[in-house]
């Protein structure tokens, strides 16, 4: 899959860290639209002492490479896709425990789709296969399309206000403000002409289709209040999916992993290490 590419220059491209136990079972984490690596910080430390823990940026986030961001790869989610598994391939990843958060969790079960070998299991995190409703079948994505086209219409008129008006609306929790405003600082590093493009890929996507095709255990974390993912979404992944478990968390907001790490990470362990 590398091709002409080699395994330095994938490291490079999407800024990878590895860090944690050296021999133990990776787990592979994967941000959401407007974050980078950096926001998995609060969770990490609970897996460090017992796996190979490996953070990337999704080129066009963080410290990746943006002279590598092409418009037309990752005009749909597939680009991304195809970066995480040349990740993978660049660092001999096997059985891989793939963390995703919101858009990332959908990019992970493309990715499990695409290369079922791959992944031992999926743990998603706040995941929706499409933000609109879909009359046609019942589908229920919390948004119509003109909510979405209104969103993005704001978007592109005002990146930096939007984002002001985005970051408490996904990351809820209005008592502690510094989470939103985490968030929101996050987003306004990111190059505003390419946040623009992935948010249109990111909130016009429907993947649902990819969802039956998925064979691998997968873990659905749900929390209560989250604009973004609504507890309807949650449930139709679960139901789509063929293996997966369904979690909810008491955590609130659309980043349980920012505002609740330790509710998410005990959910995760328990989902990775039952115990009686």
């Amino acid at each position: 899959m590398l091709g002409e590419l080699t395994a330095e220059t994938v490291a490079s491209r999407n800024n990878v860290t590895t860090l944690g136990r050296a021999d133990g079972p990776v787990m592979l984490f994967a941000h959401g639209f407007g974050c980078d690596q950096d926001m998995w910080r609060r969770l990490v430390p609970y897996f460090a002492a017992d796996y190979r823990v490996v953070l990337f940026d999704h080129v066009g986030a963080g410290h990746s490479d943006l002279e590598a961001y092409d418009r037309e790869k990752y005009g749909t989610l597939d680009g991304y896709a195809t970066d995480v598994l040349e990740i993978c391939e660049a660092l001999d990843l096997a059985d891989v425990i793939l963390v995703g958060h919101s858009v990332s969790a959908m990019i992970a079960l493309i990715d499990a789709a695409r290369e079922p070998e791959r992944f031992a299991r999926l743990i998603l995190v706040a995941p929706s296969p499409r933000y609109t409703d879909d009359a046609d079948d019942g589908y229920v994505g919390g948004f119509s399309h003109e909510d979405i086209e209104g969103l993005l219409e704001s978007l592109d008129s005002n990146y930096f206000a939007w984002a002001d008006a985005l970051a408490p609306m996904a990351m809820g929790n209005p008592d502690t403000p510094e989470y939103a405003e985490e968030l929101r600082s996050s987003i306004c590093r990111t190059n505003p002409s390419i946040a623009r493009h992935f948010a249109r890929v990111t909130f016009l996507s429907d993947t649902r289709h990819i969802l039956p095709r998925v064979q691998c255990d997968s873990l659905i974390l749900q929390c209560t209040d989250d604009l973004l993912a609504p507890a309807a979404v949650g449930s139709y992944v679960h139901r789509q999916l063929g293996h997966s478990s369904l979690v909810q968390l008491r955590a609130t907001g659309h980043c349980p992993h920012v505002s609740a790490p330790g509710d998410t990470a005990a959910a995760i362990l328990h989902y990775l290490n039952p115990r009686p």
